[in-house]
């Protein structure tokens, strides 16, 4: 895989570049939707081309235990089996393993683990999940780690990076296919020093590019930024910086301008499902009676394909009436609006805009979501 950085920002770290891997090219900053058992919930391949997506994420946890790798590897890979033609990226399962809690077992093997569906008992340690990637056929791969809950005390989270940095090792060993590439995965929580530690420690045994892990797991906002602002910059520069599990719009805009180049988040599509629809503005919450007479669409000027036919009316009606076609419909909104919005960030990057750009978003919400005078 590489990585070439084609602009800068001058007043911020924002950068946009563009990715190379053997399945084709895509530019960055990028946000990847979730698409856990290999489908983003309720819409299909075409909906997600259409609304702007280029890069998908898989969840090897929930595909190992169902439909199981093999059969899927056996059916021409993950790209074959839901008939995607982009990219995908796969997580290593280590973060969907210890959000079970009480059903799983750490030991430096790996984690021993009850499946959410049937109960029975599975191991996957570094080898096992780049196996299961491996067979998945994904573009873009992730290192076995730990993802420690927040908060957590000091000494268990020094145990976890190094455990994690001995696991990176591991599944760097492990190896992969010739088409896929590998990510290390950065621990240490909002701990400073743990986090210089892991990165020192990821970044020397090498990867094709370097993941923020262990963040949007309970933390508030100005601690997560603070997190970018003291990690980002001791990265390897040359390599894409890729923030796990973040899809906030505004988180998005203030990431970028720390020198993030990837995300990922069921966001999006969860608070399409939800009825909280993305605006420039801020959220719309489509239940809201004063929607029920409301001809105009969820967002004048939008083109996606929701905006193009139906009114916040209709949309409404057929939220309160719990009709399927309300969940696609949403997230087709949802998944343009954030793809717009990465590629309004990449035009601004590329034409020396950004801070503009982010004045300009961060003045148009009505949500006091951040202190915009200190942020800009």
């Amino acid at each position: 895989m590489e990585f070439d950085i084609l602009f800068r920002c001058n007043d911020t770290k924002a950068r946009g570049g563009v990715i190379k891997t053997a399945r084709g090219n895509f530019v960055t900053p990028v946000f990847m939707p979730v698409g856990t058992s290999g489908s983003v919930k309720s819409v299909c391949p075409y909906d997600l081309a259409e609304t702007g997506t280029r890069v998908i994420l898989g969840n090897t946890y929930h595909l190992y235990l169902r439909p199981g790798h093999k059969v899927i590897e056996k059916l021409g890979g993950l790209h074959n089996f839901m008939n995607w033609n982009g990219h995908i990226l796969t997580d290593s399962g280590g973060f969907q393993i210890f959000s079970l809690s009480s059903l799983r077992k750490i030991s430096e093997e790996g984690v021993e683990f009850q499946s959410h569906i049937d109960g029975s008992k599975h191991f996957i340690g570094a080898e096992q999940s780049m196996e299961i990637q491996k067979s998945l056929g994904a573009d873009i791969v992730m290192a076995f780690d730990e993802c420690p809950p927040y908060p957590c005390e000091y000494d268990y989270m020094l145990g976890s990076v190094e455990r994690t940095t001995r696991w990176a090792i591991r599944s760097r060993k492990a190896g992969i296919d010739r088409n896929q590439s590998l990510f290390g995965i950065v621990q240490g929580g909002v701990y400073p020093d743990l986090r210089e530690k892991s990165v020192c420690e990821i970044s020397d045994i090498g990867f094709d590019g370097y993941a923020i892990g262990g963040l949007s797991v309970g933390e508030d906002r100005p601690s997560r930024l603070k997190v970018l602002d003291y990690t980002v910059p001791i990265l390897p520069e040359k390599y894409p910086v890729y923030l796990m599990g973040i899809g906030a719009p505004e988180d998005l805009v203030e990431s970028v301008a720390r020198g993030v180049d990837m995300f990922d988040c069921v966001m999006p599509t969860r608070n399409a499902r939800n009825g909280t629809l993305f605006t420039s503005e801020g959220k719309l919450v489509i239940k809201n009676a004063k929607y029920a007479e409301d001809s105009k669409p969820v967002e004048t000027g939008c083109n996606c394909y929701t905006c193009r036919n139906f009114s916040r009316a209709y949309l409404r009606h057929l939220f309160m009436s719990r009709e399927l076609l309300s969940y696609r419909l949403n997230t087709i909104h949802n998944l343009y609006y954030i793809q717009q919005l990465m590629e309004n960030i990449r035009s601004a990057i590329y034409s020396g805009s950004f801070s503009e750009f982010r004045k300009n978003f961060f003045s148009l919400r009505k949500e006091e979501i951040y202190d915009k005078e200190e942020l800009l």
